[in-house]
């Protein structure tokens, strides 16, 4: 699922590209992508029609474009494999294509694309700028409003693993699997460390890894597995070239040259130096 950097990648580029537009035509060619519109498809469609798109925002992994004449946003979420494309209007639909958005200037088209159908995008209401339905979510480390003394105060109460607590929505947002296995080995800590036994140093040195090792993903478009994740122009990220641990299981740790680890974690894979982050006891 893309993470923060990737969402990053796609908001800037809808920036670039879709920010001051007006909206003529919208269709949704498949209900599923709307399924959280609760009004239905015919009122999405209706409700976006003359809207201009102000801006690109972003909170962790999700989007949104903040809409003329109301409080109001278009919010995406990516799922496994949304992608958001700026398309030549009257270019063949492609094979996923899910809903698609044209501009009263006649220039590129906006198109949701999504394989999977786990992604979504509906119209939602603002809440001190932020869409309501993910106005529960924490700030990302890369928000203003973000406080480094508050999430320390609070990842050492939630006693937790850290990596349990990386992934935790309420306490930090836009981190996911990849990161914070990235960060943690950068961090020399192991992902089953409790949050409780962290100094403040040892959370800022985290914090700090946690911003170095997506800003660097961030200048490389983020990390492509697959040919699903792409930004506005399709084009891949190049991050995975540089993973110091992640997806590289009994390859040498560019630190130490120790093998690298898998272990089952939530279903899911973490990658980590079994020399450079020792699992506590």
């Amino acid at each position: 699922m893309p993470e923060l950097p990737e969402v990053e990648v796609v908001r800037r580029g809808l920036a670039q590209w879709v920010a001051g537009r007006q909206i003529v035509a919208a269709e949704v060619l498949h209900p599923r992508a709307v399924r959280r519109h609760l009004a239905g498809p015919d009122d999405f469609t209706a409700r976006l029609k003359g809207r201009v798109v102000l801006s690109a925002e972003r909170r962790g992994k999700y989007l949104w474009l903040p809409l003329s004449g109301a409080e109001e946003a278009l919010l995406a979420h990516l799922g496994m494999s949304g992608q958001l494309l700026v398309v030549e209007p009257g270019s063949p639909p492609e094979k996923h294509l899910r809903v698609r958005l044209g501009f009263g200037d006649g220039g590129s088209d906006l198109r949701f694309v999504d394989q999977r159908t786990f992604g979504h995008i509906m119209l939602s209401p603002l809440l001190d700028g932020v869409p309501a339905p993910i106005a529960h979510i924490a700030p990302d480390p890369f928000e203003a409003s973000f406080d480094d003394d508050r999430f320390a105060a609070a990842l050492r109460r939630r006693r937790t693993e850290v990596k349990r607590a990386l992934l935790d929505q309420s306490l930090i947002s836009g981190v996911g699997n990849i990161y914070a296995d990235e960060a943690l080995w950068l961090a020399r800590l192991h992902g089953a460390r409790p949050t409780q036994t962290l100094t403040r140093p040892k959370v800022a040195e985290l914090l700090a890894a946690v911003r170095e090792v997506m800003t660097a993903a961030l200048h490389q478009g983020g990390t492509s597995f697959d040919s699903l994740y792409v930004n506005v122009n399709g084009e891949s990220g190049y991050f995975e070239r540089s993973l110091e641990v992640y997806g590289r299981r009994d390859r040498p740790c560019s630190r130490c040259g120790t093998p690298i680890m898998r272990e089952a974690f939530m279903n899911r894979s973490s990658f980590s130096c079994p020399r450079c982050q020792r699992r506590p006891r």
